[in-house]
C-alpha cells in the first residue's frame, strides 16, 4: 500500500500541468540542475507578469487554477534544487520562523504628518497660505488622491528586489515587518523596469495597507464564529494583521496595499507627484487609480466634493482626500513646518457619528447558531443613510461600553459595514435605564444557549433551530458526513422554505411527489436525490457524529469519538469527565457534546431520524480503542514529506490505531520529520520524543 500512495504521488508529480502556460512539462528525474534553473526563470517571470496583470492593471490573463498550477510547478523544482532558491522567488512570501519582537526601522528621511483640514473654508485657507509662499504670480497645480483610512508603510527595494519593509511608527522610526509585508500579494517582490528603462538601485516607496469592506465583514463573521472578539473597523484590522509576530497568521489575512509616494530614490529621477504615480504601476507598484490632477482650487474642492459623493461607493474605506502641490521643486522650496510639510494637506470628511437613543436590545441568531445582541435605536441620519439598529457583536462587548436600554449613545458607520455603537454618553443617563444580559435560550427555538470556556460568544445548540437550519441541512449532507448525493444548497433552500424539512430528519419523510413540487425539478433529479438519501440511511458512527454538526467536532474528532465509544448509545450517556478521558477532548470539546445530546430538541430529531429508518453501524474496537500494530499511540508529522501528503500518512496511522496530533506534548510517542520540519522538531527533542526519518516511518507502518 505505501509503495503504491508513492507511485502514485510521483506520478502526480510528473504530471504534464504547464504545457498551456509556455511552460515545459518535464519529469524531474530527466531535468539536469541546468534544464531546472532555466524553467525556474521561466516560471518567475511568468508568475511576476501574471502578478502584475491581476494586481496592477486588474485585468487577469489566466484563470485562478492556472496560476496556481504554475506556482505550485515552480514549488516543486526549487524543492528539488533548494540551491537555486533566491529571496525574491514567488514561492519566498510565506514561511518564516515567527519573531520574538519586532526590531525597529529608522527611515532614512522622515515620514511627515500631514496638517488637516475639516471643510471647504480650511481648504482654501490652506490654498491662500501655498500661493502667498509661492508668490501670486507663479502658478502651479495640485495632484489629488484619495486619503486611505490603513496603516502607512515604508517598503525598499535595493537593485530592485524588496530588502527591508516598515512601519511609519512615530515618523522618524518604525518596526521590521518585512516578513509580513512579503505575504501581501500585490507587493511585488521584485520590481519591473517599468518606464523608467531600468531599475533603480534603490527606491523606497511608501504606501498604506488596507483590507477592503468585503473582506473585513467575512473576517469578522469568521472570528465570531470561533469566538475571538471582532476588528472595530477596517483600519484596526489591517493594523492588527500586519503586526502579528507569526507571519502566517498575516498570510492568512486579506491584506492589499496601494502606493502614493517615495522616500529617498538612487538610480531615478522624479520631478512630480504625477509623475510618481505614472510610474510606479509600471515598475508593479499599485496606486489607487482614484487620483486626479486639479489645475486651480475650483477643482481641487470639486475634487473634494466628488470623492465625498463617492466615498460609499468604494469597496475600501477613506477619511478624506489628500492635496500635493505637484512639481517637487517646489516642494522643496516651500518646506515643512514642525513634522508637518505645507506643501500637502489631509482634507477630512464629515464625521459619520451622531448621537441617538437605545430603545431595545435584541438578540439575532446567524446562520451557526451565534447569538448576537442588537442594539434597537431611535431612527438617525449618518452620512446621508437612516439607521435604527447597530450590533453589539457579544456580551463582553456590552459589558465592556456599558450599554443600557435607555441610553444615549455614539453610533458611527462607515461605508457599507454594519452600523456599531461606539459609546455611551453617560451624563445624559437618568437612572432609569436597563442592563442586557445575554438569554440562555434561544430566542428563536428555545433550545439553550451556550457559551463555550474561551469563547465570547453564545450559541444555539438546536440543530432544528429555523435560523441555522440551512446550514445545518447542508452540512449533514455534506459528502463527508451523510453524503446525500444531488441535494444541494439551492434545494436545501426550497424544502426549507416549503415547510417540508424542519429537521435533518424530515429529509428521509420525502417522496417523490414532494420533490416534483419544487421549481425546476425534474422526475430523474428527484429520482436520484431519493435514492441517494435512501443508501445514507446505513451509515457509520464516525459519519453520523460528523453530520450531526456538534461545535468543534470535525471529521477526524468523530473518528476518534467513535473508535473509543463504539456505539453513540454510550457516546450520547457519556458525561463531561468521561469525554475529557478521551485522547484529543479538551473541556471545552466536552462541554460543546454533553450539551448537545443534553437538548431535548436534538434529542427528539435523533428519535426520528431512527424512527425514520436511520441506522448507525458501531465502530467498536477490541479495548474500546483501534486494533492494530499502532493502538494507542500518538504521531505528530512536520515539515514536507516525499511520500505522502500529510493527509495520506495520518490516515495510514488511524488504520493502524494510532491517532494523530497537530503539536508536540510528553503524550506524543512518535514525530515524523520530513524536510524543512518545524519547530515541532525541537520541542520533540527537548521532550525526549522519539524522532522518525519518512524511512523509518514507511518501515514502521509496514
Amino acid at each position: 500500500m505505501v509503495l503504491l500512495v508513492r507511485a502514485l504521488v510521483t506520478q502526480a508529480r510528473h504530471r504534464v500541468r504547464d504545457g498551456a502556460c509556455g511552460v515545459a512539462p518535464m519529469g524531474e528525474e530527466s531535468m539536469t540542475k541546468n534544464e531546472a534553473k532555466k524553467e525556474i526563470a521561466t516560471l518567475r517571470e511568468s508568475i511576476d507578469h501574471h502578478n502584475y496583470r491581476y494586481y496592477v492593471l486588474d485585468s487577469p490573463e489566466i484563470s485562478d487554477a492556472e496560476y496556481d498550477r504554475l506556482l505550485r510547478r515552480l514549488s516543486e523544482l526549487e524543492h528539488e534544487y533548494p540551491g537555486l532558491v533566491t529571496p525574491d522567488s514567488p514561492t519566498q512570501r510565506v514561511g518564516a520562523t515567527p519573531l520574538a519582537a519586532f526590531r525597529e526601522v529608522k527611515h532614512s528621511s522622515p515620514m511627515l504628518s500631514l496638517s488637516n483640514a475639516f471643510d471647504e473654508d480650511e481648504i482654501r485657507e490652506f490654498d491662500a497660505r501655498v500661493r502667498k509662499l509661492v508668490g501670486e504670480a507663479r502658478s502651479f497645480r495640485y495632484v489629488a488622491e484619495p486619503k486611505l483610512d490603513g496603516l502607512a508603510v515604508e517598503i525598499v527595494y535595493e537593485k530592485g528586489i524588496l530588502s527591508v519593509g516598515s512601519t511609519r511608527g512615530d515618523g522618524v522610526t518604525g518596526e521590521d515587518v518585512t516578513q509580513n509585508l512579503k505575504t501581501i500579494r500585490s507587493v511585488p517582490l521584485r520590481l519591473r523596469p517599468g518606464k523608467l528603462g531600468a531599475v533603480p538601485s534603490l527606491l523606497e516607496v511608501r504606501g498604506e495597507v488596507i483590507m477592503r469592506l468585503a473582506a473585513f465583514r467575512k473576517l469578522n463573521e469568521e472570528r465570531e464564529e470561533s469566538g475571538e472578539p471582532p476588528f472595530a473597523n477596517p483600519r484596526n484590522a489591517a493594523a492588527g494583521s500586519l503586526r502579528q509576530l507569526d507571519s502566517s497568521v498575516t498570510a492568512s489575512r486579506p491584506l492589499e496595499v496601494f502606493f502614493y509616494g517615495i522616500g529617498r530614490a538612487e538610480g531615478a529621477r522624479f520631478a512630480s507627484q504625477l509623475e510618481v504615480l505614472t510610474s510606479l504601476p509600471t515598475m508593479g507598484l499599485r496606486v489607487d487609480p482614484n487620483f486626479g490632477l486639479c489645475d486651480s482650487l475650483d477643482e481641487a474642492l470639486e475634487y473634494y466634493r466628488r470623492m465625498e459623493a463617492k466615498r460609499d461607493k468604494l469597496s475600501y474605506e477613506i477619511d478624506g482626500v489628500v492635496l500635493k502641490v505637484d512639481d517637487f521643486g517646489l516642494q522643496e522650496e516651500l518646506g515643512t513646518i514642525s513634522r508637518s510639510p505645507r506643501w500637502a494637506l489631509a482634507a477630512k470628511f464629515a464625521a459619520r457619528q451622531e448621537t441617538t437613543k437605545v430603545l431595545d436590545i435584541v438578540v439575532q441568531v446567524g446562520r451557526t447558531g451565534a447569538l448576537t445582541p442588537v442594539a434597537v435605536m431611535e431612527p438617525v441620519s449618518i452620512g446621508g443613510v437612516t439607521v435604527s439598529r447597530a450590533t453589539l457583536h457579544n456580551q463582553d462587548e456590552v459589558d465592556r461600553k456599558d450599554v443600557r436600554v435607555g441610553d444615549t449613545v455614539v453610533v458611527q458607520r462607515a461605508g457599507d459595514v454594519i452600523p456599531e455603537v461606539v459609546s455611551v454618553v453617560t451624563s445624559k443617563r437618568t437612572g432609569k435605564e436597563r442592563k442586557f444580559v445575554m438569554p440562555d435560550r434561544c430566542p428563536v427555538c428555545g433550545a439553550k444557549a451556550v457559551r463555550l470556556e474561551g469563547e465570547a460568544v453564545s450559541r444555539c445548540t438546536g440543530m432544528a433551530c429555523p435560523a441555522k437550519l440551512t446550514e445545518a441541512v447542508f452540512h449533514f449532507a455534506s459528502r463527508r458526513a451523510m453524503d446525500i448525493d444531488g441535494l444541494g444548497g439551492k434545494i436545501i433552500a426550497k424544502l426549507i422554505e416549503a415547510g417540508m424539512v424542519k429537521s435533518v430528519a424530515d429529509l428521509y419523510a420525502l417522496d417523490k411527489q414532494d420533490l416534483l413540487k419544487l421549481e425546476r425539478m425534474g422526475e430523474k433529479l428527484a429520482e436520484n436525490i431519493l435514492a441517494s438519501i435512501d443508501r445514507s440511511r446505513k451509515t457509520t458512527l464516525s459519519r453520523f457524529v460528523y453530520a450531526l454538526g456538534i461545535r468543534h467536532v470535525g471529521d477526524h474528532l468523530s473518528r476518534v469519538l467513535a473508535a473509543h465509544f463504539g456505539t453513540l448509545e454510550k457516546l450520547v450517556a457519556a458525561g463531561r469527565d468521561e469525554l475529557e478521558a478521551v485522547p484529543e477532548v479538551g473541556p471545552q470539546v466536552a462541554q460543546s457534546i454533553a450539551s448537545f445530546f443534553a437538548e431535548k430538541q436534538n434529542v427528539r430529531v435523533l428519535e426520528k431520524l431512527f424512527a425514520n429508518g436511520v441506522r448507525v453501524s458501531g465502530e467498536r474496537r477490541a479495548g474500546g480503542r483501534a486494533a492494530g500494530k499502532l493502538a494507542g499511540r500518538s504521531f505528530v508529522f512536520t515539515g514536507t514529506l516525499e511520500g505522502h501528503t500529510r493527509k495520506e500518512a495520518s490516515s495510514l496511522v488511524e488504520a493502524l490505531g494510532a491517532r494523530t496530533s497537530s503539536q508536540v506534548s510528553s503524550n506524543t510517542d512518535y514525530v515524523v520529520a520530513g524536510k524543512d520540519p518545524g519547530s515541532k522538531l525541537e520541542k520533540a527533542k527537548s521532550l525526549g520524543v522519539k524522532i522518525l526519518t519518512e524511512k523509518e516511518f514507511d518501515r514502521l507502518v509496514g
